[in-house]
């Protein structure tokens, strides 16, 4: 698995946009869905790495595929 630095949750809020997610709640996580899957991102800045992974992971996408939303 290539190596996925720490990104800021409003980053990632961004670059989910850019691939057909929209909020759908906000609180201590941000709640995204694109209408088949849902992925719940902390306000964490950084996220760290291993937890990225996974939110990437649960919205059907590679680490390539994010880093080019980036």
């Amino acid at each position: 698995m290539p190596r996925l630095p720490g990104v800021s949750h409003r980053r990632a809020v961004k670059a989910f946009g850019k691939a057909g997610f929209w909020v759908v709640r906000e609180g201590k996580h941000i709640s995204m869905t694109n209408g088949d899957r849902v992925i719940v991102i902390p306000r964490a800045t950084p996220i760290d790495g291993f937890t990225m992974g996974g939110i990437i992971k649960d919205a059907g996408m590679t680490i390539e595929e994010f880093k080019e939303l980036l």
